[in-house]
């Protein structure tokens, strides 16, 4: 394989964007919604996380690009968006996410 001159920059911008996955909480929140969009409420029952913390993995997800949400009257439906996020919550999810 012949290294180009973008696998720098390729290989830090997969480095941010896995930064942006390697957190407990936030594998909590894609774990929930590789299973579909959920509610903002829905995700804070669904992972124990505390509606502050929640907020703040959820700015992070959205600002990476992994998540994005649609707007019901007024409540936020979160989903994931990035579709290598995607791809990986379905493999993540396979060996660490559903109960065994």
């Amino acid at each position: 394989m012949d290294m180009s001159d973008e696998m720098p920059a390729r290989a830090e911008e997969v480095a941010s964007f896995l930064k942006g996955l390697a957190n407990s909480h936030r594998l909590l929140v894609l774990c929930a919604l590789a299973e579909g969009e959920r509610s903002v409420s829905e995700l804070i029952e669904a992972t124990g996380i505390a509606p502050t913390s929640m907020s703040q993995h959820l700015g992070k997800l959205k600002d990476e690009g992994i998540v994005d949400f649609r707007r019901e009257h007024r409540t936020l439906f979160y989903f994931i968006a990035h579709p290598a996020a995607h791809e990986l919550m379905g493999v993540l999810y396979q060996h660490f996410c559903k109960n065994k």
